[in-house]
């Protein structure tokens, strides 16, 4: 379109030059230079429309235009990390940074709010995480104000490997331009291996608001700079020497549950009790080496594996770099396109949803070669569309201050079979088969603000814990015995069998019998004819259970989401409104406002 100077400051030259940029440049590059001219020091006229028409722009009011609010919601600690790094990237360029949970942030007041950026997970099936739950419903609500004077980004991170893959971030940045909101920046979609693109989305965002402010230059910016004590961290994880490795079940159980004990010794690393460790762990030699038989390279050739220009031989990038026992839809959709494969891109085509669903369950890189054949013209292309292991993240089951310089887990060993094959955990087979003590595993530490014990040791605390998911309860007792916390203490805990699960039983006894711990309720679901769960115990205790809350005591939910978490939460309901004499909805209502306060915590996966 050619631009028509009426009116306007440019001569005939500048009009030119504008018309012959503007319309070659994409939405992500007009968003970036009408913020820059935005936040400017002087006024200038001419930004850009989508059109590639100069239309007159308004100069910010440069203390509104410094005023940034970032926003997160985190279930495991990640989003909050790059919020909090991100904030202080920002503060030294100049702006003045507010940094909130979502949860701890007054929904209403976001109509305030000039400059917004969100970072949020995605949690289960699409879920958000619950450290976001009232903020999202408050945005999606009728009582949402319009927000045309909101500018806003959305960094969303999650799980290719689910299918609704940063669902809750997409929704945010939806809504928010529904409101009448403008994006500073595109929506960044990040995958587990988030560094690089937070990092690009950051120094993207800071193009818009301003590539100089107070003589510093924008583009130095990395969201994933340390400022804790350690050199150790998600990016650079320290190398842990084992020290135990002992299975907690008695013979004949059917289940193997491993006792790590990891040495943090010269680490610097820190945590609390309700924090995760996170383990990047080897894929099985056995099932590459499977692989490598598959595939019609060396597993000596050399291959390229990061924008950083890492090399490593194939056999080791699929040991110690690549995932290989999961599948997706995004990655069988990369690979259809790599390979042109016409049975892959059937199994792709729309109206096949279910049965892509049914190939991906249960199977991995080895089945996929197997069935369709290797892709790529050399290992270097095969290897292209894989991603990076993802980190494991296992709940802390020990107290730094009762054991320094340690760090415990409780890790379940996972086998089954599928396809014709026996299938195993990456990480968990990794403690249960091939780890002795003296070997080292690379760790880290992952906060997890969302899991924390009370401020105030009198506080009274309810752990709901089955199987593995009574780690972070025995970090907490330790805590509280280390402290001398006076607060009364009760534990549901279930398994399968009592005399061969019940994991760590003489400590829980010893700090039952010492007064550490106030009461222990247990379910073990075969040692009866009628299988009993936790939230039958907590059915059966339910009126003190009640009487205990309305005390103000913190409730804690830590194990499997879809099922056990799930059902937990509707016995609470139930008790809430038998013992308390209300409503479904009040109950509701009552458990959403201990969520609120911090009451009502929940570590699932």
């Amino acid at each position: 379109m050619q631009l028509q100077v009426i009116n306007s400051p440019f001569n005939q030259e500048q009009a030119e030059l504008l018309n012959r940029l503007l319309p070659t440049l994409t939405d992500a590059q007009k968003v970036w230079l009408s913020g820059y001219l935005a936040a400017s020091p002087f006024t200038v006229l001419g930004a850009a429309n989508n059109q590639g028409a100069v239309l007159p722009v308004q100069s910010s009011d440069s203390k509104a235009a410094k005023e940034i609010t970032i926003l997160y919601g985190s279930q495991t600690g990640n989003a909050r990390g790059l919020a909090k790094k991100t904030g202080k990237t920002l503060e030294e360029k100049g702006f003045q940074v507010t940094v909130s949970s979502m949860n701890d942030f007054k929904p209403n007041n976001v109509k305030k709010v000039q400059n917004l950026l969100i970072i949020v997970s995605t949690h289960g099936e699409g879920e958000p995480p619950d450290s976001a739950l009232t903020f999202h419903e408050f945005l999606h609500s009728k009582r949402a104000p319009k927000l045309t004077d909101l500018h806003f980004s959305v960094l969303a991170l999650g799980d290719s490997s689910y299918e609704f893959f940063c669902q809750t971030g997409k929704e945010f940045d939806s809504r928010l331009e529904e409101l009448g909101g403008t994006r500073l920046y595109p929506r960044f979609d990040c995958d587990v291996d988030y560094d690089e693109p937070a990092s690009e989305w950051l120094e993207g965002i800071l193009g818009s608001l301003s590539t100089e402010l107070e003589g510093t230059s924008a583009t130095s910016a990395s969201p994933v700079a340390q400022s804790t004590e350690s050199e150790y961290s998600r990016s650079n994880p320290f190398k842990a020497e084992v020290l135990e490795n002992i299975n907690l079940n008695g013979r004949g159980s059917n289940k193997e549950t491993r006792h790590l004990e990891l040495s943090l010794e010269g680490s610097g690393l820190t945590f609390e009790p309700g924090d995760s460790l996170g383990i990047y762990p080897d894929n099985d030699s056995a099932l590459v080496e499977q692989l490598l038989a598959e595939l019609p390279w060396i597993a000596e050739e050399t291959v390229i594996v990061n924008k950083q220009g890492d090399a490593l031989s194939l056999q080791k990038a699929l040991t110690s770099y690549f995932e290989i026992t999961v599948l997706s839809k995004p990655f069988l959709e990369k690979v259809a396109k790599l390979s042109k494969i016409e049975e892959l891109q059937d199994l792709l085509s729309p109206g096949n949803e279910e049965k892509m669903k049914a190939y991906i369950h249960g199977r991995d890189l080895l089945d996929l070669v197997r069935d369709f054949g290797p892709w790529g013209e050399s290992a270097q292309e095969f290897i292209s569309v894989l991603r990076k292991i993802p980190a494991r993240l296992y709940s802390i089951a020990s107290s730094l201050a009762a054991n320094p310089d340690e760090v415990h887990l409780t890790i379940s060993a996972v086998r089954y079979d599928a396809h014709g094959r026996e299938r195993k955990g990456v990480c968990s087979i990794l403690t249960a088969e091939r780890l002795q003590p003296g070997d080292t595993l690379p760790v880290f530490i992952q906060q997890n603000e969302n899991f924390k014990l009370p401020t105030n040791p009198e506080t009274p605390i309810i752990m709901v814990g089955p199987g593995t998911g009574v780690a972070p309860f025995r970090s907490f007792i330790q805590e509280r015995e280390e402290t001398g916390a006076e607060g009364k203490s009760w534990l549901f805990f279930g398994d399968q069998h009592f005399v061969t699960d019940f994991l760590y039983q003489t400590e829980w006894q010893k700090w039952l019998k010492e007064g550490v711990l106030t009461k222990v309720d247990v379910a073990f679901s075969r040692d009866t004819d009628e299988k009993v769960y936790v939230q039958h115990r907590m059915l059966e205790q339910s009126k003190e259970l009640f009487e205990w809350l309305q005390e103000g005591a913190h409730l804690y939910i830590c194990g499997d989401e879809k099922h056990m978490a799930h059902d937990v939460h509707h016995t609470l309901l139930s008790i809430i409104e038998k013992e308390g004499n209300m409503s479904r909805e009040q109950a509701e209502a009552y458990l959403a406002e201990m969520q609120q306060q911090k009451r009502y915590q929940r570590d699932v996966y």
